[in-house]
């Protein structure tokens, strides 16, 4: 068949869900291309496997961002998935939704039904969660959602250490408030990865309905009188066409999605112009509006205690190796942040603003994923809601070639301030006396970094993205949105996206959840409209 009901380009966290939630209509038929392959990596599945996943590019696209002045000058690893699943196959596992007022920020731009309230019953629908209230949380959904298998001594001691600083234990930062200090969640079934691929792929690739086309790439959108008609990919050398009777919905992600735009004639005009591409709709936030998250770190060399620093090299790893093998637990089970802590640090601000992510483990700098060779902690450190904007956009019209990505870390006051403010804390917390008793030793920035001016400068020379890029095809109804708050593509008719592009605002979290939530709510505005 060369013609589907839907067509769905890119089979990553939201595309995933769609797959699942529009083939559930017999009468309907879905395609999903992939331009990535099937997730048969094993350091897929295994929780640690990040560590793997985060730098291999036979499932990462491993991009990188431009020079800039703003962030020390460097090209900044972007990592994302180029697999069954796309990013929730090589992420940190993390699942938070963020704040109320995050969602109803976007309700106050103009975009109805995407207020707290209205979103609530999508972030229940997809998840399974071993935690909170039934109020709150979700029990019956695809993605399991639990609290850390290995839970580190270091990691109570840590939350102590919060508390007598005044910040409050929550035990479900997912639930009625976010502020506080808990343990992270994590998308985790029977100790192995709950990636989209896995939780709502798999059990809808047996439906005769669901075709998958994986080594797909796509190229462009093919547009006819004013609507989209289909797309043209690349597979196996050749070049193939792809029709739909009823929508295309563009799921490549923040990065892919304003490319394949582009690459489509669609977006700011002089911009496609510039780079021989014919104008077929104007479009000018295409590309634009790009946010991400930007963490510094507080590491310390750690006394009197363990931490996985030790465990995660020589023998002691052949034996996490076979603990995990046989139990499902230990070492391997464990993800990137083990606590997490959201709290105020501006002034007058009226909700949190500064994720803190606690590990008993530190990093060599510049090698990402790679363990210090003596006992440590981490304490990362990042805005959550950053007023920095960039953009993506391309920089060949060849689909193989990388976009120029310029995130624009730190440029907003703002950012820079709370920044500065947040790695204060985190030394702060390390000061405690709960903490403190375990402290050899501040490695980075180190105790030589003491003003405002040179905690900035290291956070500009060191710091690393979140892997949270958003917001480059954004929802709203002003001239630089993109979709409307039906997630169509303004001007253009039987094109939707439905991924981390069309956020307008960032979230107060991991974002990951967030896209999982519009890939549901996406799935029932379309079933309405066909």
């Amino acid at each position: 068949m060369d013609t589907y009901d839907y067509i769905i380009v890119g089979a990553g966290s939201a595309g995933c869900v769609l797959a699942n939630r529009l083939s559930e209509d017999e009468g309907k038929t879905v395609l999903l291309l992939e331009a990535g392959g099937v997730d048969r990596n094993i350091f897929i599945h295994i929780p640690a496997g990040f560590f793997k996943t985060i730098s291999n590019p036979s499932v990462n696209w491993l991009y990188t961002t431009e020079a800039e002045e703003s962030s020390g000058n460097r090209k900044i690893s972007w990592p994302r998935g180029k697999v069954l699943g796309g990013s929730s196959s090589i992420n940190g596992h993390l699942i938070g939704r963020g704040q109320r007022e995050d969602y109803d920020g976007w309700r106050q731009l103009g975009n109805a039904g995407w207020s707290f309230d209205d979103v609530l019953p999508y972030f229940k629908r997809f998840e399974s969660a071993e935690v909170g209230d039934d109020e709150f949380r979700g029990r019956h959904g695809p993605i399991r959602v639990r609290e850390s298998i290995e839970q580190h001594p270091l990691a109570q001691v840590f939350m102590d250490a919060c508390e007598e600083l005044g910040i409050p234990r929550n035990p479900d930062y997912n639930g009625a408030t976010q502020e506080g200090v808990g343990f992270f969640q994590y998308a985790l079934g029977d100790a192995r990865r709950m990636s989209t691929a896995r939780g709502f792929l798999k059990p809808a690739r047996r439906r005769r309905n669901l075709q998958v086309e994986t080594k797909a790439l796509t190229k462009w959108i093919i547009t006819k009188e004013g609507r989209a008609t289909g797309v043209r990919f690349k597979q196996d050398g050749f070049e193939r066409e792809a029709h739909a009777r009823c929508e295309v919905i563009l799921s490549a992600g923040s990065i892919a999605s304003p490319q394949i735009l582009e690459r489509s004639g669609i977006g700011d005009g002089e911009r496609l112009k510039e780079r021989g591409v014919e104008v077929v709709h104007a479009l000018p936030g295409v590309g634009e509006n790009l946010q991400d998250h930007y963490f510094a770190r507080f590491c310390c060399h750690a006394k009197n205690v363990e931490t996985f620093n030790e465990r995660a090299r020589g023998i002691r790893l052949g034996w996490e190796v076979l603990r995990y093998a046989f139990t499902r637990k230990g070492l391997l089970t464990t993800a990137p942040g083990n606590v997490s802590a959201s709290i105020k640090v501006m002034p007058g601000v009226a909700t949190p603003d500064v994720q803190l992510a606690f590990a008993p483990a530190s990093y060599v700098e510049g090698q990402l994923g790679v363990l210090d060779d003596f006992p440590g902690m981490t304490c990362g450190v990042w805005q959550h809601r950053p007023a920095s904007r960039g953009s993506i956009h391309l920089a060949s019209t060849d689909p193989e070639v990388q976009p120029s990505i310029c995130p624009n870390y730190l440029t907003d006051v703002i950012d820079q301030d709370t920044m500065i403010g947040g790695l204060r804390k985190a030394r702060e917390i390390f000061s405690q006396p709960a903490l403190a008793k375990y402290v050899d030793i501040e490695t980075v920035p180190g105790p030589e970094v003491k003003t405002d001016a040179e905690i900035l400068d290291f956070a500009r020379r060191t710091g690393n993205t979140v892997y949270h890029p958003i917001g480059t095809c954004k929802m709203g109804t002003d001239p630089m949105a993109v979709v409307d708050p039906e997630l169509k593509l303004h001007g253009l008719d039987r094109l939707r996206v439905a991924d981390a592009s069309v956020m307008p605002l960032m979230p107060s979290a991991n974002t990951n959840a967030a896209v999982l939530m519009i890939a549901e709510k996406a799935a029932d505005m379309i079933k309405a409209a066909n």
